[in-house]
């Protein structure tokens, strides 16, 4: 199948690649020379057949509306948009009825994985109709883990439904990393316990609590012990956020991941070693940036998980 990929960051390009060695011919483009394929929108749109299928892998907000907005202007009837990156799903609505307009279908996608999706997959959740879904399964397919279809992947319903199932998704995660990361504080403030990387790494096989995070920590601490390289500055990206707005507007009571949230703002006030395991965390796991323990300056290239 013939895809557009808009966006070659950190999880678009492996994307890109994962995509090619399914058999798959994927027209890239960046704003990065180095990285795309085409020069732009336009001469991307037109080396693809008609009817056409773009993938949107750029940040959400402004990048992604003006993005969509100029593909309205250079698709045709009969083409599909992709919106990968981490829109609100509210956003969704908009950018599909932009779309219609000219005939051109939409799709919403929740994508996990991280900077790990290229090597091992990534968990897709799908929101959209069911025609334009199918025509894209062969897309879905190459993206996601092996394994059974239903354990990574998810038609979740109509439009916006994708990245309303990704912002829980993500909401629940803030909750996982806070526990673990406040666990790692408590063991390394004891005197009872001497060794704490040991205790975690013995939690990694057989416990109620191991997990591929539990594992990425572990890493984490094996390569700077202490976490000392690091700062304890966390940011969020807007899905914690979400999360918790849409926990009050269905008044569906959300204590952890509300907490995890405001941990992350109290990150911002006070360096401690629990928000150190968080950002140790969100490197490991998306190679998001983080801030060095002596730096001031702000993260550069915010990715588009976490």
């Amino acid at each position: 199948m013939e895809l557009g990929l808009v966006g070659l960051g950190r999880m678009g390009g492996n994307m890109r690649d994962r995509l090619r060695a399914a058999g798959h011919t994927v027209v890239g483009y960046a704003l990065d020379p180095a990285t795309t394929d085409v020069t732009s929108l336009a001469e991307m749109v037109k080396q693809l057949a008609a009817p056409r299928a773009i993938w949107v892998m750029v940040p959400a907000g402004e990048p992604t509306r003006s993005t969509i907005a100029e593909l309205a202007g250079l698709l045709s009837e009969g083409d599909i948009v992709v919106e990968g990156g981490n829109s609100r799903f509210t956003d969704d609505i908009t950018h599909a009825q932009t779309l219609r307009e000219h005939g051109i279908g939409y799709v919403d996608c929740g994508v996990s994985g991280g900077v790990w999706g290229g090597e091992n997959g990534y968990g897709l959740m799908v929101g959209g109709d069911a025609d334009h879904v199918e025509r894209l399964m062969p897309v879905f397919d190459a993206l996601r883990p092996e394994g059974p279809r239903a354990e990574g992947f998810v038609h979740a319903g109509g439009v916006g439904a994708g990245h309303y199932a990704k912002m829980v998704h993500n909401g629940i995660e803030y909750g996982l990393m806070q526990a673990y990361a406040e666990g790692y504080e408590l063991l390394a403030a004891s005197d009872v316990v001497d060794d704490v990387s040991g205790v975690l790494k013995a939690w990694s096989r057989g416990t109620v609590v191991r997990s591929w995070l539990l594992d990425l920590l572990v890493e984490a601490l094996d390569a700077d012990p202490g976490l000392a390289a690091l700062s304890g500055y966390v940011e969020d990206s807007g899905e914690g956020r979400w999360t918790v707005e849409e926990a009050i507007n269905n008044s569906v009571p959300a204590p952890v991941i509300t907490a995890a949230l405001f941990a992350r703002f109290s990150s911002r006030q006070e360096n401690s070693p629990a928000m150190r395991a968080v950002a140790a965390l969100r490197q490991q796991f998306g190679g998001h940036a983080v801030r060095a323990a002596e730096a001031t300056g702000s993260p550069e290239n915010p990715g588009t998980t976490g």
